[in-house]
């Protein structure tokens, strides 16, 4: 069963990201605050719920959450500052996003969330100095497999990966032969071969080992 809280403050917020490993597309994150008596029997990570279920738990769980907010960073961005900066930059703006300031915060994974800080990119939101004042106050822990032990990281992880979904079906219609509405940009070995045979689009990671050796990428 997972636990509501780690601290023992009222406003803890949890943050996860999803899409970190595809090939197109944003990585997402989001960050909740939920009630102290916040209970949903079937909440769990969202990478051992199936689609619809999760579908199911995002309205229940943004009705029930007293604030929430997800962040898109997209391709260009993770481009020029690396997936793992992306990632924790995504979380970061969800929760300066968050209606109520977070009195701590925790995070899915071995990685300090506030390590770096501040990072100036052309192409996404750029932190201001009062801004990072506000997230470096906030204490905050890193918890491994945070997001099957806590149902705030739980269900960060359910709208991240519901919201990154929901923009990988959108950008599938303009771009159809990828299979985005299947594969959500993940690495698949037909996502791989439309990319052999089509080229890459505007929301490609160029950044990534978009094809293994033995599939040649005409450009």
């Amino acid at each position: 069963m997972l636990k509501n809280s780690f601290s023992d403050v009222i406003f803890e917020a949890g943050t996860d990201e999803a899409g970190r490993g595809c090939l197109a597309g944003p990585v997402t994150a989001a960050a909740i605050i939920l009630p102290e008596d916040f209970y949903i029997e079937k909440l769990n990570d969202s990478k051992q719920l199936s689609e619809k279920i999760r579908d199911q738990l995002k309205p229940i769980i943004e009705d029930k959450a007293l604030t929430f907010a997800y962040t898109h960073i997209h391709n260009k961005e993770i481009d020029e500052i690396n997936i793992l900066n992306a990632s924790m930059k995504a979380m970061q703006e969800s929760i300066i996003k968050l209606n109520s300031k977070p009195e701590f915060i925790i995070v899915d994974g071995n990685r300090p969330i506030f390590n770096k800080l501040g990072i100036k990119t052309t192409s996404g939101y750029n932190f201001t100095d009062l801004e990072i004042e506000h997230l470096k106050s906030i204490p905050n822990q890193s918890i491994i497999k945070g997001d099957s032990k806590y149902l705030s990281i739980a269900a960060a992880s359910v709208l991240a990966k519901t919201y990154r979904d929901e923009y990988m079906n959108k950008i599938h219609e303009e771009f159809p032969m990828y299979g985005w509405n299947k594969n959500k940009g993940y690495p698949t070995k037909d996502h791989r071969e439309a990319i052999a045979k089509y080229g890459t689009t505007k929301y490609h990671r160029m950044s990534f080992r978009l094809l293994p050796e033995q599939l040649k990428l005409e450009l």
